[in-house]
This record gives structure tokens, C-alpha cells and sequence, in this order.
């Protein structure tokens, strides 16, 4: 549980305040009596007597302080199974997915598993397609067009560096495309203008799957780009792909050579020259930091079936939105039948003269 105003909760000095003032006035009214002996004192006090005294005043303290807490808008976050789901699907086409450490290289055998994912969802699962190299693009919206998917996948092509904050940001940007509680990201080009962070455990009803097998070295700082995935609610669940050892260059496609993701860019392109190995340089810490930001998680594949899988085991049969509900009128109602039955023991337990 949290507070929507947890600046209210200053209001709770006046708790001290009020026993001191108690105490002060019982100490006012206090009455010297001498008796012979102690003993008799105690045999003189009615049975309960501290109770009765004190009860009341207890009662009506904890009604102040239920209702300072309703003040500040207590809220909770209550997970509910979601008719509308959004997977997208982040895979990076930087050069070194090219590696032929993986049959037939690493962007193919991504591609077969991405494709047989898509084939596995529900017709009414909303899965969008995000490729980034030095940086990022919705090559294919959410939609529940399957083979307008398995397109999008086959036409991948295939660049230089590898921008995963850009990734996280652009998958956001696709999720907003569908959904109007989350906002789009934001950069330093767009509108000053920042979305008020989600609460705590709070998730939107969509996930993104980023898979690379590289490190971050173009784009924002990817945990600065997670960091808007937490404010808005998305998980992102992440993938390392690759061997350790890595592979001689494969020929990706017949458009590699010479060509960036979506027909330009402005960082160049192409496979290594006089041939090559890619190794595993997978920046592991990054992803897993993303996914636990995020409330995701991050897997590890060495080989095509392995990368199967990973997709088999992500949490897509049902995903849960994160609804907040807010909870005043609960202490509110507490807070006032405690006042209640606090005036009620002291009417009946000290009543007037």
C-alpha cells in the first residue's frame, strides 16, 4: 500500500501532542490522598478502573490517525487477468547477429523463434515487432495479424552498433500506439511535459521481450530508458543470445551488405571485412538490472532451441494488468467507528454530571 499524498502524513504530530496533553490534564486533576498504607489503595480501585479510564482515550487517538491516513489517499495495487494483451518483440539486427555460432547464424535462428512465438499466441494477442542496430524502429505496430508479422520478421535487415535504450524506449512507444494509459517515451527533442510514475507493483497489461546478443554501445543509457518503462508500468523481460566462444561471419541475408535497418541511417553499414569472428559480448548485468527495474526477467540462450524455449516459458497465457484502487473510504470508515465507540465507553464508563 502507498499514498497518493504522503505529505499528509505530517498531520501525525498531533498524536504526541495529544497524550501530552492528556497526561498534562490527568496530572491536573489529580488529587492528593494520603492513606496509611498502599495496599489499601489498590484494594480501594474498582476492578478495570486503568482500563476504563484509559480505553477512550486510546480508541480516539487511533480513529486520528486512520483518518490522517485516509487523508493521504492510501491506494493498493490489485492484479486482474487482462482481455487486452501487447507483447513486443525487441530483436536486435546489429552485425554480429550474423554469427554463425548458431545454425544457421543468429539472427535466422532468432527470426524462427520469434515466428514460432508469434504462431503459439492467442489470435487476440496484440504482438508488435521493434528492430534496432544503432538505433531503433516499429517495424511492425501491434496487431493480431499474424502474417503480417511473420512479414515483418522475414524482412529484416541488419546494421552496425547496438542501442538497447533506444529499444526499450521505441517498444514504449509502440505500447502507447495501443494503449492510451501509457504514455509515450520521452526524450530530450520531445515535450518537457513527464507522466506521472505508476505506483509501486503497478504494471500495464504489456510486455516487451528484448532480445540481443550484444552490449549497449550507441542510443541513451539503457537503465535510463528502463527507468521509463518502470514509471509507465511495462515489463520488460530481456534475452541474451549467443555462445561464448562465437562464430565465423554469415551472410544474413542477400540485402546485408552495405545496408542499414529500414533503408538508411546514418552510421554505415556491412559485415566485417576479410571475414571475422563474433564473440559473445553480451553486457549480462545490464540485462538482468533491466529486468529486475522492470519486474521482468532475463534468460539466457546458446543455441536455437534453447531460444525456443525461452519464448516458451515467458508469461504470455496470461498476463495481469495492475489495477490501483484506492482505499480512504476504508480508514475513513474505521477511523469513524472507532471515534464512535470511544465516545460511547466514555459516556458509559465516565458519564456527565
Amino acid at each position: 500500500m502507498s499514498l497518493l499524498w504522503p505529505g499528509i502524513l505530517l498531520l501525525l504530530i498531533l498524536v504526541p501532542l495529544l497524550i501530552a496533553a492528556y497526561l498534562w490534564g490527568l496530572r491536573r486533576r489529580k488529587v492528593a490522598v494520603r492513606y496509611s498504607s498502599l495496599m489499601l489503595v489498590r484494594a480501594a480501585l474498582p476492578r478495570f478502573s486503568r482500563l476504563r479510564r484509559h480505553l477512550p482515550f486510546a480508541l480516539f487517538v487511533a480513529a486520528i490517525v486512520s483518518l490522517v491516513i485516509a487523508f493521504g489517499r492510501p491506494v493498493t495495487v490489485v492484479a486482474v487477468p487482462s482481455n487486452q494483451t501487447t507483447i513486443i518483440l525487441a530483436i536486435d539486427v546489429s552485425g554480429s547477429m550474423c554469427s554463425g555460432d548458431i545454425a544457421p547464424n543468429r539472427l535466422r535462428a532468432a527470426e524462427a523463434a520469434a515466428i514460432s512465438f508469434i504462431q503459439s499466441q492467442k489470435a487476440s494477442t496484440h504482438i508488435g515487432v521493434v528492430a534496432f542496430s544503432g538505433f531503433a524502429e516499429i517495424v511492425q505496430p501491434p496487431t493480431t495479424d499474424q502474417q503480417a508479422l511473420e512479414n515483418a520478421i522475414d524482412s529484416l535487415l541488419t546494421g552496425r552498433w547496438t542501442a538497447i535504450g533506444s529499444a526499450v524506449l521505441k517498444s514504449i512507444d509502440a505500447i502507447a500506439e495501443i494503449d492510451a494509459n501509457v504514455w509515450p517515451s520521452v526524450t530530450a527533442d520531445s515535450s518537457p511535459v513527464q507522466p506521472t510514475p505508476v505506483p509501486s507493483g503497478a504494471y500495464a497489461p504489456s510486455i516487451v521481450v528484448l532480445l540481443t546478443d550484444g552490449a549497449s554501445n550507441a542510443g541513451p543509457e539503457p537503465l535510463i530508458a528502463a527507468q521509463q518503462a518502470v514509471d509507465r508500468g511495462v515489463r520488460v523481460y530481456t534475452i541474451g543470445f549467443g555462445t561464448a566462444f562465437g562464430g565465423e561471419f554469415v551472410e544474413c541475408s542477400p540485402w546485408f551488405q552495405g545496408n542499414e535497418p529500414f533503408g538508411g541511417g546514418s552510421f554505415g553499414g556491412g559485415p566485417p571485412r576479410g571475414g571475422g569472428r563474433f564473440r559473445r559480448g553480451i553486457d549480462e548485468v545490464t540485462l538482468q538490472r533491466i529486468a529486475d527495474m522492470t519486474g521482468g526477467a532475463y534468460y539466457s540462450a546458446e543455441s536455437g532451441s534453447e531460444l525456443q524455449s525461452v519464448f516458451a516459458e515467458l508469461p504470455t497465457n496470461i498476463i495481469f494488468k495492475h489495477e490501483v484502487t484506492e482505499v480512504s473510504v476504508v480508514f475513513t470508515a474505521i477511523g469513524a467507528l472507532l471515534a464512535v465507540i470511544a465516545v460511547a465507553l466514555s459516556l458509559l464508563w465516565h458519564p456527565l454530571p
